[in-house]
This record gives structure tokens, sequence and C-alpha cells, in this order.
């Protein structure tokens, strides 16, 4: 097949303006010939043209411009085209616009290379190392000729008209590589001689935003780049950069810091504007009444947001006049609005404290109307601990019966030997301290203390029976009465001296035994079972110890002196009866 004389010309390196005065020269038209043709008519499928040597011919409509489905051509208008064939079945040269186009476009191509201009095309496609661009014909542009900096997501562009530098060109193999990069470095270098002009710490510039990063934007000021991080960016709390900015948004920043040998550059925008901290002391005076926006949690607290910039603290202990609060998230979540009183303002260490409770009236200022002391109070046992236990009074306000307080006689060594947790309870109301919100309690108050009859019920002299509940190596203890208990000395367990009192008594033994002493402050009795035993032979114990009251001490569970004087006497008393005992 020969090739035609138009595309042999292309490859001479011939102009298509040499290809059109060539195709004049001749008397007659060939095959892949360009020639200038005048449009005789349109129709849905050809357009047909006067390519002159008394010659027409038929180009596809489609290889026309259309708009709304109509092509962009008229009778009268002249086009250049390409010979395709002499003759068609009709009689016709069948012809092509788009071909004679392309030669233009090679043509136009190569004069660009030449003079060193930039070309405009349409980024229409991907390809393996790059993007393809429509330029009047394809061309390929290298994923690192794109944009000064790498772009991962090179698909986005598709569809993007920008201009190119061509840099490299072979009209032969119909090769095109174009370059965006190289032209906005020559642009960022023209930019960047304006900026560093004004480029200066304090200084206000305009830039665009080029970059986004969980730390902050970088931003373009015009061929030098600065990092405006987030604390920089509002008096407010920022959590990502995304929620204020865009990338190609054009904001206003000033220059905090420049560091020309590095090309550092740091910028804020919070800077521009007044600090609000500086009338927040008037705005929020304290015990004002505010409301604002949850916007951070922490272990201690919530942050709230007053106005943009200020921030106030509710402590977990502000939160609640009765519930303990163990992490705010409890009772409020981010982003909820909220109603606070200011407690404190630390306006050079821009600190607001603020309390939630306050707003509502505190229940513990109420307590002492509707529980005065000695009332009665029924609730439910709701923890139990080693030093007492809480009842509940109200929602979230518990009483608290203190070991001390739950019985007159029982020595309770751990309250859960009486209560369980869910156990109803009452008890006496004893204090209400509302500074310190402690509510306390007692049981053993419901009941007279039997201790203050004891001294009658139980003098001294009076010999009583009972049953032997613990033995020790100084003595044994004997319940007189349910929750009454009274020392035994071994000194004073029989006439003959005890080494043992292990092998003398054991726990669950009924014994009789004298009141020898009575100390209901110290809430001790002191019991002799040998003075029973002495009595029975005639000795006047009560008179006695009557006698002996005032000199006589108070009993000691670990001492054998708090018995002395009256040992001594018993002793005496032996000695006497013994010798009674002979003469008689």
């Amino acid at each position: 097949m020969e090739r035609s004389s138009s595309v042999e010309a292309m490859e001479e390196g011939l102009s298509f303006a040499e290809l059109l005065e060539e195709s004049y020269a001749r008397d007659e038209v060939i095959e892949g010939e360009i020639v200038t043709a005048t449009v005789l008519s349109v129709n849905k499928d050809f357009v047909l043209v006067d390519v002159g040597y008394k010659s027409e011919g038929l180009i596809p409509t489609h290889e026309f411009p259309s708009l709304n489905g109509e092509p962009q051509i008229k009778v009268g208008d002249r086009v250049d085209v390409m010979v395709e064939a002499r003759e068609d079945e009709m009689g016709h040269m069948v012809l092509s616009k788009e071909k004679a186009d392309r030669v233009k476009v090679w043509d136009d191509i190569s004069l660009a290379c030449e003079r060193d201009e930039v070309v405009e095309g349409v980024i229409i496609g991907r390809v393996k190392g790059g993007l393809q661009v429509d330029i009047g014909v394809r061309a390929f542009l290298p994923g690192s000729q794109v944009d000064l900096r790498p772009i991962r997501n090179l698909e986005k562009l598709i569809g993007e008209r920008f201009q190119f530098k061509v840099i490299k060109f072979n009209k032969k193999r119909g090769n095109i590589v174009l370059s965006r990069r190289v032209l906005l470095e020559k642009e960022r270098e023209e930019k960047r001689g304006v900026t560093l002009l004004s480029l200066h710490e304090g200084a206000v510039l305009d830039g665009i935003v080029k970059n986004l990063t969980d730390y902050g934007a970088f931003i373009d000021l015009g061929g030098v780049d600065g990092l405006l991080h987030v604390t920089d960016m509002s008096w407010g709390r920022v959590q990502n950069p995304a929620e204020m900015f865009q990338v190609g948004s054009v904001v206003k920043v000033k220059v905090l810091k420049y560091d020309p040998e590095n090309e550092r550059v740091s910028l804020g925008m919070k800077q521009i504007q007044d600090d609000p901290w500086l009338k927040a002391q008037e705005e929020f005076p304290v015990g004002m009444r505010v409301s604002g926006k949850v916007v951070s949690l922490t272990d201690y607290g919530a942050f709230i947001e007053l106005r943009p910039g200020v921030e106030g603290l509710i402590h977990v202990s502000e939160m609640s006049w009765t519930k303990r609060v163990k992490h705010p998230s409890k009772i409020v979540n981010i982003g909820d609005e909220v109603n606070a009183v200011v407690l404190d303002i630390d306006q050079e260490n821009k600190r607001i404290s603020l309390g939630m409770k306050q707003v509502e009236p505190n229940p513990w200022t109420m307590l002492e109307e509707r529980y005065p002391i000695g009332a009665v109070i029924r609730g439910q046992v709701r923890n139990i601990t080693d030093f007492g236990i809480f009842i509940g009074i109200e929602d979230g306000i518990d009483g608290l019966v203190h070991i001390s307080d739950l019985s007159w006689t029982h020595r309770v060594k751990h309250p859960s030997e009486l209560f369980q947790k869910g156990d109803e309870a009452e008890a006496v109301v004893l204090n209400i301290d509302v500074e310190n919100e402690r509510f306390s309690l007692g049981i053993k108050q419901l009941h007279e203390d039997p201790w203050g009859r004891i001294p009658h019920v139980y003098p001294r002299g009076a010999r009583v029976k009972g049953k032997v509940v613990k033995v020790a190596e100084f003595g044994a203890f004997i319940e007189i009465e349910p929750g009454i208990d009274g020392l035994c000395h071994v000194s004073e367990f029989a006439e003959e001296h005890v080494e043992d009192p292990l092998t003398f008594l054991k726990p669950g033994d009924e014994v009789e035994a004298m009141i020898i002493d009575v100390d209901p402050e110290e809430r001790k009795i002191g019991l002799s079972m040998k003075a029973v035993k002495k009595a029975e032979k005639g000795f006047d114990y009560r008179s006695y110890l009557a006698q002996q009251g005032a000199s006589a001490k108070p009993v000691s569970s670990g001492h054998t002196k708090s018995m002395g004087t009256l040992g001594e006497a018993l002793k005496g008393f032996n000695i006497n009866n013994d010798t009674d005992d002979e003469n008689n």
C-alpha cells in the first residue's frame, strides 16, 4: 500500500501551511493531501463540501463539534480536510476533517517546542506510570511530572484541564511527553521572590491551604510554605484541622516565626484576633449561671466551651450533690449542652471552675429540717464496711452507723455479724454535718443503755449466776445476762491457788459468783467465785465491800492489781477463818 503524500510530507518535516501551498500548486488533488474546502450542505450523516478542482467530497458529520446533538458547522464555512479517497461509489471524494486537524495539531506542538511555549490539554485517563492527556493528540504525563509533590490518587485529576510543557517530542514515532511540574516550579520561583520581600515575623499574609495533617495545615504563601499548627488555628479547641479547612481554601495568617536559613515558617490564625480571655473575668463573674457545650472528658471532669476560646472545667466532685461520680461520662457526653455556675476564675492562668450541682438546691441543707436529731428513720443497708454500715436515707444520700453505735452490749468485730447488704434497718439520727455532707446514725440508741441500770441491778456483794463464755490465762468472762459479761480474775476462782484457769473452767460452764466491782463508765464488772464460798461460811462481804467502795479500783482484764485490796482482804479472811475452824 502506498503511503499518502501528506504523511510523507509530515515525515519530511513540512508544516501544515506548506502542505496547503503544495496542494494549491497542483492542478488536481491526490490521496492524503490536505486542502481547504467550502461547506455546501449539512445533513445527519455527512457534510458536503467543495474542494475545488471541480470536485466535491463528503465528510462524516460526527467529525465536527456538536452542541445538543446539532453539528456546529453551516453552509459557507471553510474547513481544512484531508483527501482519503479520490472517488467513492457516488463519485464523491472521501474526506476527513479529523485527520487534517491531527496534522495541524502536530504542527502546532512542534512549533510550541521550538518556541518553548506551553500547550493546553485535558487529562483523559490513567495509564501505567502516569496519565494520558488530550492536547489534540494523545500525550503521556509521567506521575513524577504531575505536581510539585507526589499525588497518591491520580484518578482524581481525570477530566481536569491544565497547561503543560512538552519535554519530549518525536513526530515520527508519535511520542509526546508532558510536564506540569516544570511550569509549577517556575511559577513557584516567581512567586517566591515576591513573597520573600514581604516575609517577616508579624507579617499578615494571604495563603492557600496546600495540605492537611493531624497536627496542622501547610499553607502556600506564594512559593514558600508555612506550617499552621492546630494549636494556633483558633482560640477554641480544634480536634482536627479538617474541621476548619479544605485543601485549596484561601486563608489569612500571621507569621509567628521565620527561619531564613532553614526556610521554616510558623504561622498563626488566632493571633490575628483578640484573645477572648482578656475580658473573661468581666464576662463570666463568680456566681454567674452559664451554659455551654461539653468539648472534652477526662478522668477528673468535663471541659465546657463557654464561648470560642474560653473553656471551664466541671470537676467530678461538682457534678452532683448526692451521687458519687467516678467518671464524668456517667453524667455527660461530648456535645451535650449543660448549665453550670461559675465557682472561680483565674484569668491569668486561663482557668474557670464550674459547678453543675450548684444549679440545683443542695439537698443536704434541707436534711436538718426533714430529719431532726433524735428522729427515727428506716432504710435499706446499701453498703457494709469495716467501720460501719450505710443506710439509704434518700436518693444518693446515705447515713453511716459507726460500728461503735451498733450495739450497747455486743462486741462487734465486723458489721457483717449483724447485717447484710439489702437488709432493712431502723436507726436514730445522731448528727448531720451539711458542710462535709455526713449523716450520722445510731442503732443502739433505739434502746436504753443497759449500763445505766447495771449498778442498781447488780450492786456490790450481789450474788449472780452466769455462763462462762471465755477463759483466758488471767481469768474468765462470765455472762450474767444477754450481752453483759463480768470478769472473774484467776485469783478469785477459789480459795486455793489456781495454776491454770483453762483446767479449772471451760466455756459453757454454769457458775455462781459475787459482784465485787462495777464500773459503768468503763462498762466493766468484777466477779469472784471464791467470795461466794466464803460468804456461805459467814463472811459479810456486803459490809466489807461497802467499806472498801471508795478505794476499790476498776476491774482490768490484764492486771491483778485492780483486785489487790480485795484480794488481800480475802487472804486475811482465809487465815482467820481457818483458825476459827480449828478452834471449833
